[in-house]
């Protein structure tokens, strides 16, 4: 499969290994700045560099788009890609809203394309012995699920920072609690958030509580100014399962070439996608409630998915 990468985002490091060591290429990177996207093609040796991401989207030499833009670009990136008849695995949280998600699923399904988010950590065999533990039983009822995930920012300018980029730390990091959350426990029958806003407006800190159907209970707690802390509790009626790395997951095969292989595969149709439309729709509504509760200061609820049809 040939690549194609919008911007030069820092992440597009771990990106651009893993795609290589999946066996396949990234033939072609994007900037809005041509002289940018050069010195990035030069420094890491990509045969072709883009001025804007629409003339990468007309290359045909392009199978594939990735999306690492910041988060308030997703939906439309995405959805432009999409209509060009690129496949597109898009960087978490894939969209703001639910709405937005059934947008980007619909474009896909017009197009004949794959869409997938970018939530590495679900392809790990760590993720998958650990839904597989509390699926036998380990704990026994589920009862809670508690994940912390919090970083500390040390440049003002950061993306994570601007409010019109869509940033956020629940946004940013802390979609990997909901995802984890509801990964063991399903989707929240209704959801409370608190946020603690900094000085640019977005969410530097973001607590939330999710009831889920059966009594069970997860509680999240993201930051961006806030000692570096990752971890992962899930609790039952007979033990708890806690994991102090489990959405890096550096024990083991690299998360993000597991995530490139699974793509391709899904492409070649050899494998039913881990992550579709039910999966990322359920998620950007469950972060969009989080955000509606902590704006009105009430609990919002939410209706149970209809799940779409086979396809």
């Amino acid at each position: 499969m040939r690549w194609g990468i919008l911007s030069t985002a820092q992440v597009n490091a771990r990106i651009v290994a893993a795609i290589r060591a999946a066996g396949d290429e990234v033939v072609a990177v994007a900037s809005r700045d041509a002289a940018r996207a050069g010195a990035y093609a030069q420094e890491w040796g990509i045969e072709r560099a883009y001025g804007s991401y629409d003339d990468l989207l007309g290359d045909p030499r392009v199978d594939a788009v990735y999306v690492p833009l910041p988060d308030a670009l997703h939906c439309e990136w995405s959805v432009r890609a999409l209509a060009a008849g690129r496949h597109v695995l898009c960087e978490k949280p894939l969209a703001q809203r639910g709405e937005d998600a059934e947008a980007m699923f619909d474009a896909a399904e017009q197009a004949g394309c794959v869409l997938m988010e970018g939530l590495m950590y679900r392809h790990h065999p760590q993720t998958r012995e650990l839904e597989q533990l509390v699926a036998d039983g380990a704990v026994g009822r589920l009862l809670s699920v508690r994940a912390w995930f919090t970083v500390e920012l040390g440049d003002p300018a950061n993306i994570r920072l601007r409010p019109e980029l869509g940033g956020g730390a629940l946004w940013g990091i802390g979609c990997y609690c909901v995802s984890s959350a509801r990964l063991f426990a399903g989707e929240p029958e209704r959801v409370y958030g608190e946020r603690v806003d900094g000085d640019t407006g977005v969410d530097v800190g973001f607590h939330g509580v999710m009831p889920f159907p059966g009594d069970v209970v997860a509680q999240v707690e993201t930051g961006l100014a806030r000692p570096a802390a990752h971890r992962l509790e899930v609790v039952g009626t007979d033990g708890a399962l806690v994991v102090d790395d489990p959405w890096y997951c550096r024990a083991g095969p690299n998360a993000y070439e597991l995530q490139m292989r699974h793509f391709a595969a899904v492409v070649r149709g050899e494998e039913e996608t881990l992550l579709g439309r039910d999966d990322a729709v359920g998620q950007a509504r469950a972060l969009e409630a989080l955000y509606a509760s902590a704006d009105r200061g009430e609990p919002v609820a939410l209706t149970p998915p209809t799940p779409s049809p086979a396809r």
